[in-house]
């Protein structure tokens, strides 16, 4: 059943109408940001951005089929709880450190938003193309396949994880955190030195499932993330005909997932988390050897007992563990040796001034 017939606006698969959305919003958003060099509303614009996509496509297609409706959902209550929670912490952090260097500069901060308007349209795609009238028009598989329910499972157990990470960091950085030094080992952090990482990766993946179901083919590479994995239950089950566009249109949506990951392992999270923050913290000499030791013995991105990742090969956490060269921190060929020489000496005056010198050795 549906409430009405799809509407059709610009495309078959709704690609022009939610990307015009997505820079018409956007662009408020950096006009407000720019003007008045507000850093609270960037990343909540990001998020409800989803929001409204999810809400629009699907209220355009009139679906009330499970699993258009779940999979709007899913997307609604990740990019909800995500943007309430960036917002939440930049009301009581008071600014974003990220937009030091562009928040007076126009064309680095409208970069920003126009990489953040590409996110949050790509993102968006297995949930827009899954809501579009080239995969309504044909009888949609029913509900309860195995993709469905495992990319449900998977979205749960991610969603979870993602927020009491956030959680967890939070109280830690309000707490124990603002001890110069102190090391995040609290809670999921203790199995992962990035879980909400983990989790959101988990998250996308498995609502392209539900909009996948088309080929069952899936079923021996599912274990990826939810809603994506949920998205393309059309196209695996067969409802859709393989030489059509809307089955290539939802297996191409796995654009978004990829768009994300490649985010997260190579440019806006971990390369800026991993030897930077080991770097820093060797350098200025806090909590060092602490840190070390729980770089050592904690997985840096899938959740493991430290007892199973301190024992695994190295050549095992530089692959498939995704310890890779790139977030390896050596002091011998990344620290800045000067400020490290700097920092001892001045820690060796203070200790001969007070009496009570100690070993100079280097940090190790």
């Amino acid at each position: 059943m549906a409430t009405h017939p799809p509407v059709h606006v610009l495309d078959n698969y709704y690609l022009a109408i939610t990307l015009l959305i997505t820079i018409a919003y956007q662009l408020i958003g950096f006009a407000i940001a720019f003007t008045f060099k507000f850093d609270k509303i960037t990343d909540f614009m990001g998020g409800s951005n989803f929001v409204w996509l999810a809400i629009i496509t699907l209220a355009m297609g009139g679906s009330t089929h499970p699993r258009q409706i779940i999979t709007s959902i899913m997307i609604m209550l990740w990019a909800a709880r995500l943007s309430g929670f960036l917002l939440f912490r930049i009301l009581k952090t008071g600014k974003d450190d990220r937009f030091d260097d562009k928040r007076d500069k126009f064309l680095p901060f409208l970069g920003f938003w126009v990489f953040q308007m590409l996110w949050v349209w790509t993102v968006s795609l297995p949930v827009t193309i899954l809501n579009s009238p080239n995969v309504l028009r044909v009888p949609q598989p029913s509900f309860g396949k195995a993709t469905d329910i495992i990319g449900i499972i998977i979205f749960v157990l991610a969603f979870g994880l993602e927020a009491i990470s956030d959680a967890q960091k939070y109280r830690f950085k309000q707490g124990p955190g603002k001890k110069p030094g102190a090391v995040c080992d609290v809670g999921f952090f203790k199995y992962s030195r990035h879980p909400n990482y983990f989790a959101e990766i988990m998250t996308q993946v498995c609502a392209y499932t539900l909009c996948f179901f088309i080929f069952k083919v899936v079923l021996s590479l599912i274990k990826t993330p939810a809603i994506y994995i949920i998205a393309v239950t059309p196209a695996s089950y067969g409802a859709l005909s393989s030489n059509s566009g809307a089955y290539a249109a939802l297996y191409a949506s796995c654009v978004g997932f990829i768009l994300l990951t490649s985010l997260l392992l190579f440019l806006s999270g971990l390369p800026l988390q991993e030897r930077p923050g080991a770097k820093k913290r060797y350098e200025k000499g806090e909590g060092w050897p602490e840190y070390e030791k729980y770089l050592h013995d904690t997985s840096i991105l899938i959740p493991m007992p430290q007892a199973i990742w301190r024992k695994l090969p190295v050549i095992v956490k530089r692959t498939i563990g995704c310890e890779w060269p790139m977030y390896v921190f050596d002091p011998a060929k990344h620290a800045d040796q000067s400020k490290v020489q700097s920092r001892e000496a001045e820690e060796g005056r203070h200790e001969s001034e007070g009496g009570n010198r100690a070993s100079t050795e280097p940090l190790q």
